[in-house]
Formats: structure tokens, C-alpha cells, sequence
């Protein structure tokens, strides 16, 4: 089975846009560097054209990854209350006296110190199916971490 990416409506459209871009300008641009790279004579002393060959590498592996990704995205929900943690939901919790509030999301999108926090990561793993009042526990490398969740939005 392919795997899933957890995308926000938002982040799945730059994505299609990047896509887009890629598939026809950055496509062309690459082209055109590689035709003029050629037009220089040899070709396994040219710099030029060994780094143009370089970004169509890349720029390919990039479309390949957009393509799977877009072909393979589950879009979350955001705002639909509901008492159990699941993808999209925000969660309010304490640990030790003090409240946090994140916000699951696909590993894409994630940034930490944003309170976004993957699904995958050991914290999101911890919130997912649990419930006000439930106590979410991650093992981290510092070891256990618990929280006590307050709200789910």
C-alpha cells in the first residue's frame, strides 16, 4: 500500500502549484541550459553541462515526489469539534502545570516550535484517539514525557 501524506487543503494546493511550475517552466529552463551546455563540445569535460544534467535530476526526483505525494494525500479537516484527537485536531494539554497547545498534522507540514506537530512524531502518536481528561504519555530521548489533555478543538 502507497503511503499516505496528511495534507492541509492549503499545503496540498502549493503543491500542485510547485508541481505545475516544475512540470513546465523549470522543465524548459533546464532544457534550454542543457542545449546550450551541448552546443559547447565535449561533453564529459563540461561543467555546464554536467550540472545542468544534475538539475534535471533533481528537478525529475522532485516531480516524482510532488506527483506521489498529490496522488496519495489525505486532506485534514480542520475545526470539526469532536471529543477524540485525530489528525487536524488541536489539542490543549498541561504538563506540569504549565498549558501547551498543539495542533496534529502530516509530517510535510510539521513545525515544532510552531506547536504543528507530525502524527507521526512520538508526542502525536501519544495525542491521537484520546480524549479530554485522557493522559497522553511520548517517550522521548529524554525519557517520558505526560501530558494531561485539557481541550480538543
Amino acid at each position: 500500500m502507497a503511503e499516505q501524506y496528511y495534507l492541509t487543503p492549503e499545503r496540498f494546493e502549493e503543491l500542485k502549484a510547485e508541481l505545475v511550475g516544475l512540470k513546465t517552466r523549470k522543465r524548459i529552463e533546464v532544457a534550454e541550459r542543457l542545449k546550450r551546455a551541448k552546443e559547447l563540445g565535449d561533453l564529459s569535460e563540461n561543467s555546464e553541462y554536467i550540472e545542468a544534467r544534475e538539475e534535471q535530476g533533481q528537478v525529475e526526483g522532485r516531480i516524482f515526489e510532488l506527483e506521489e505525494m498529490i496522488k496519495n494525500a489525505v486532506l485534514i479537516e480542520r475545526g470539526k469539534s469532536d471529543s477524540e484527537v485525530k489528525i487536524g485536531s488541536t489539542v490543549r494539554a498541561v504538563k506540569d502545570g504549565q498549558e501547551f497547545k498543539f495542533t496534529i498534522i502530516g509530517s510535510s507540514e510539521a513545525r515544532p516550535e510552531e506547536g504543528l506537530i507530525s502524527n507521526e512524531s512520538p508526542l502525536g502518536r501519544a495525542f491521537l484517539g484520546k480524549h479530554v481528561g485522557d493522559e497522553a504519555t511520548a517517550n522521548a530521548p529524554a525519557g517520558e514525557i505526560k501530558y494531561k489533555i485539557i481541550a480538543v478543538e
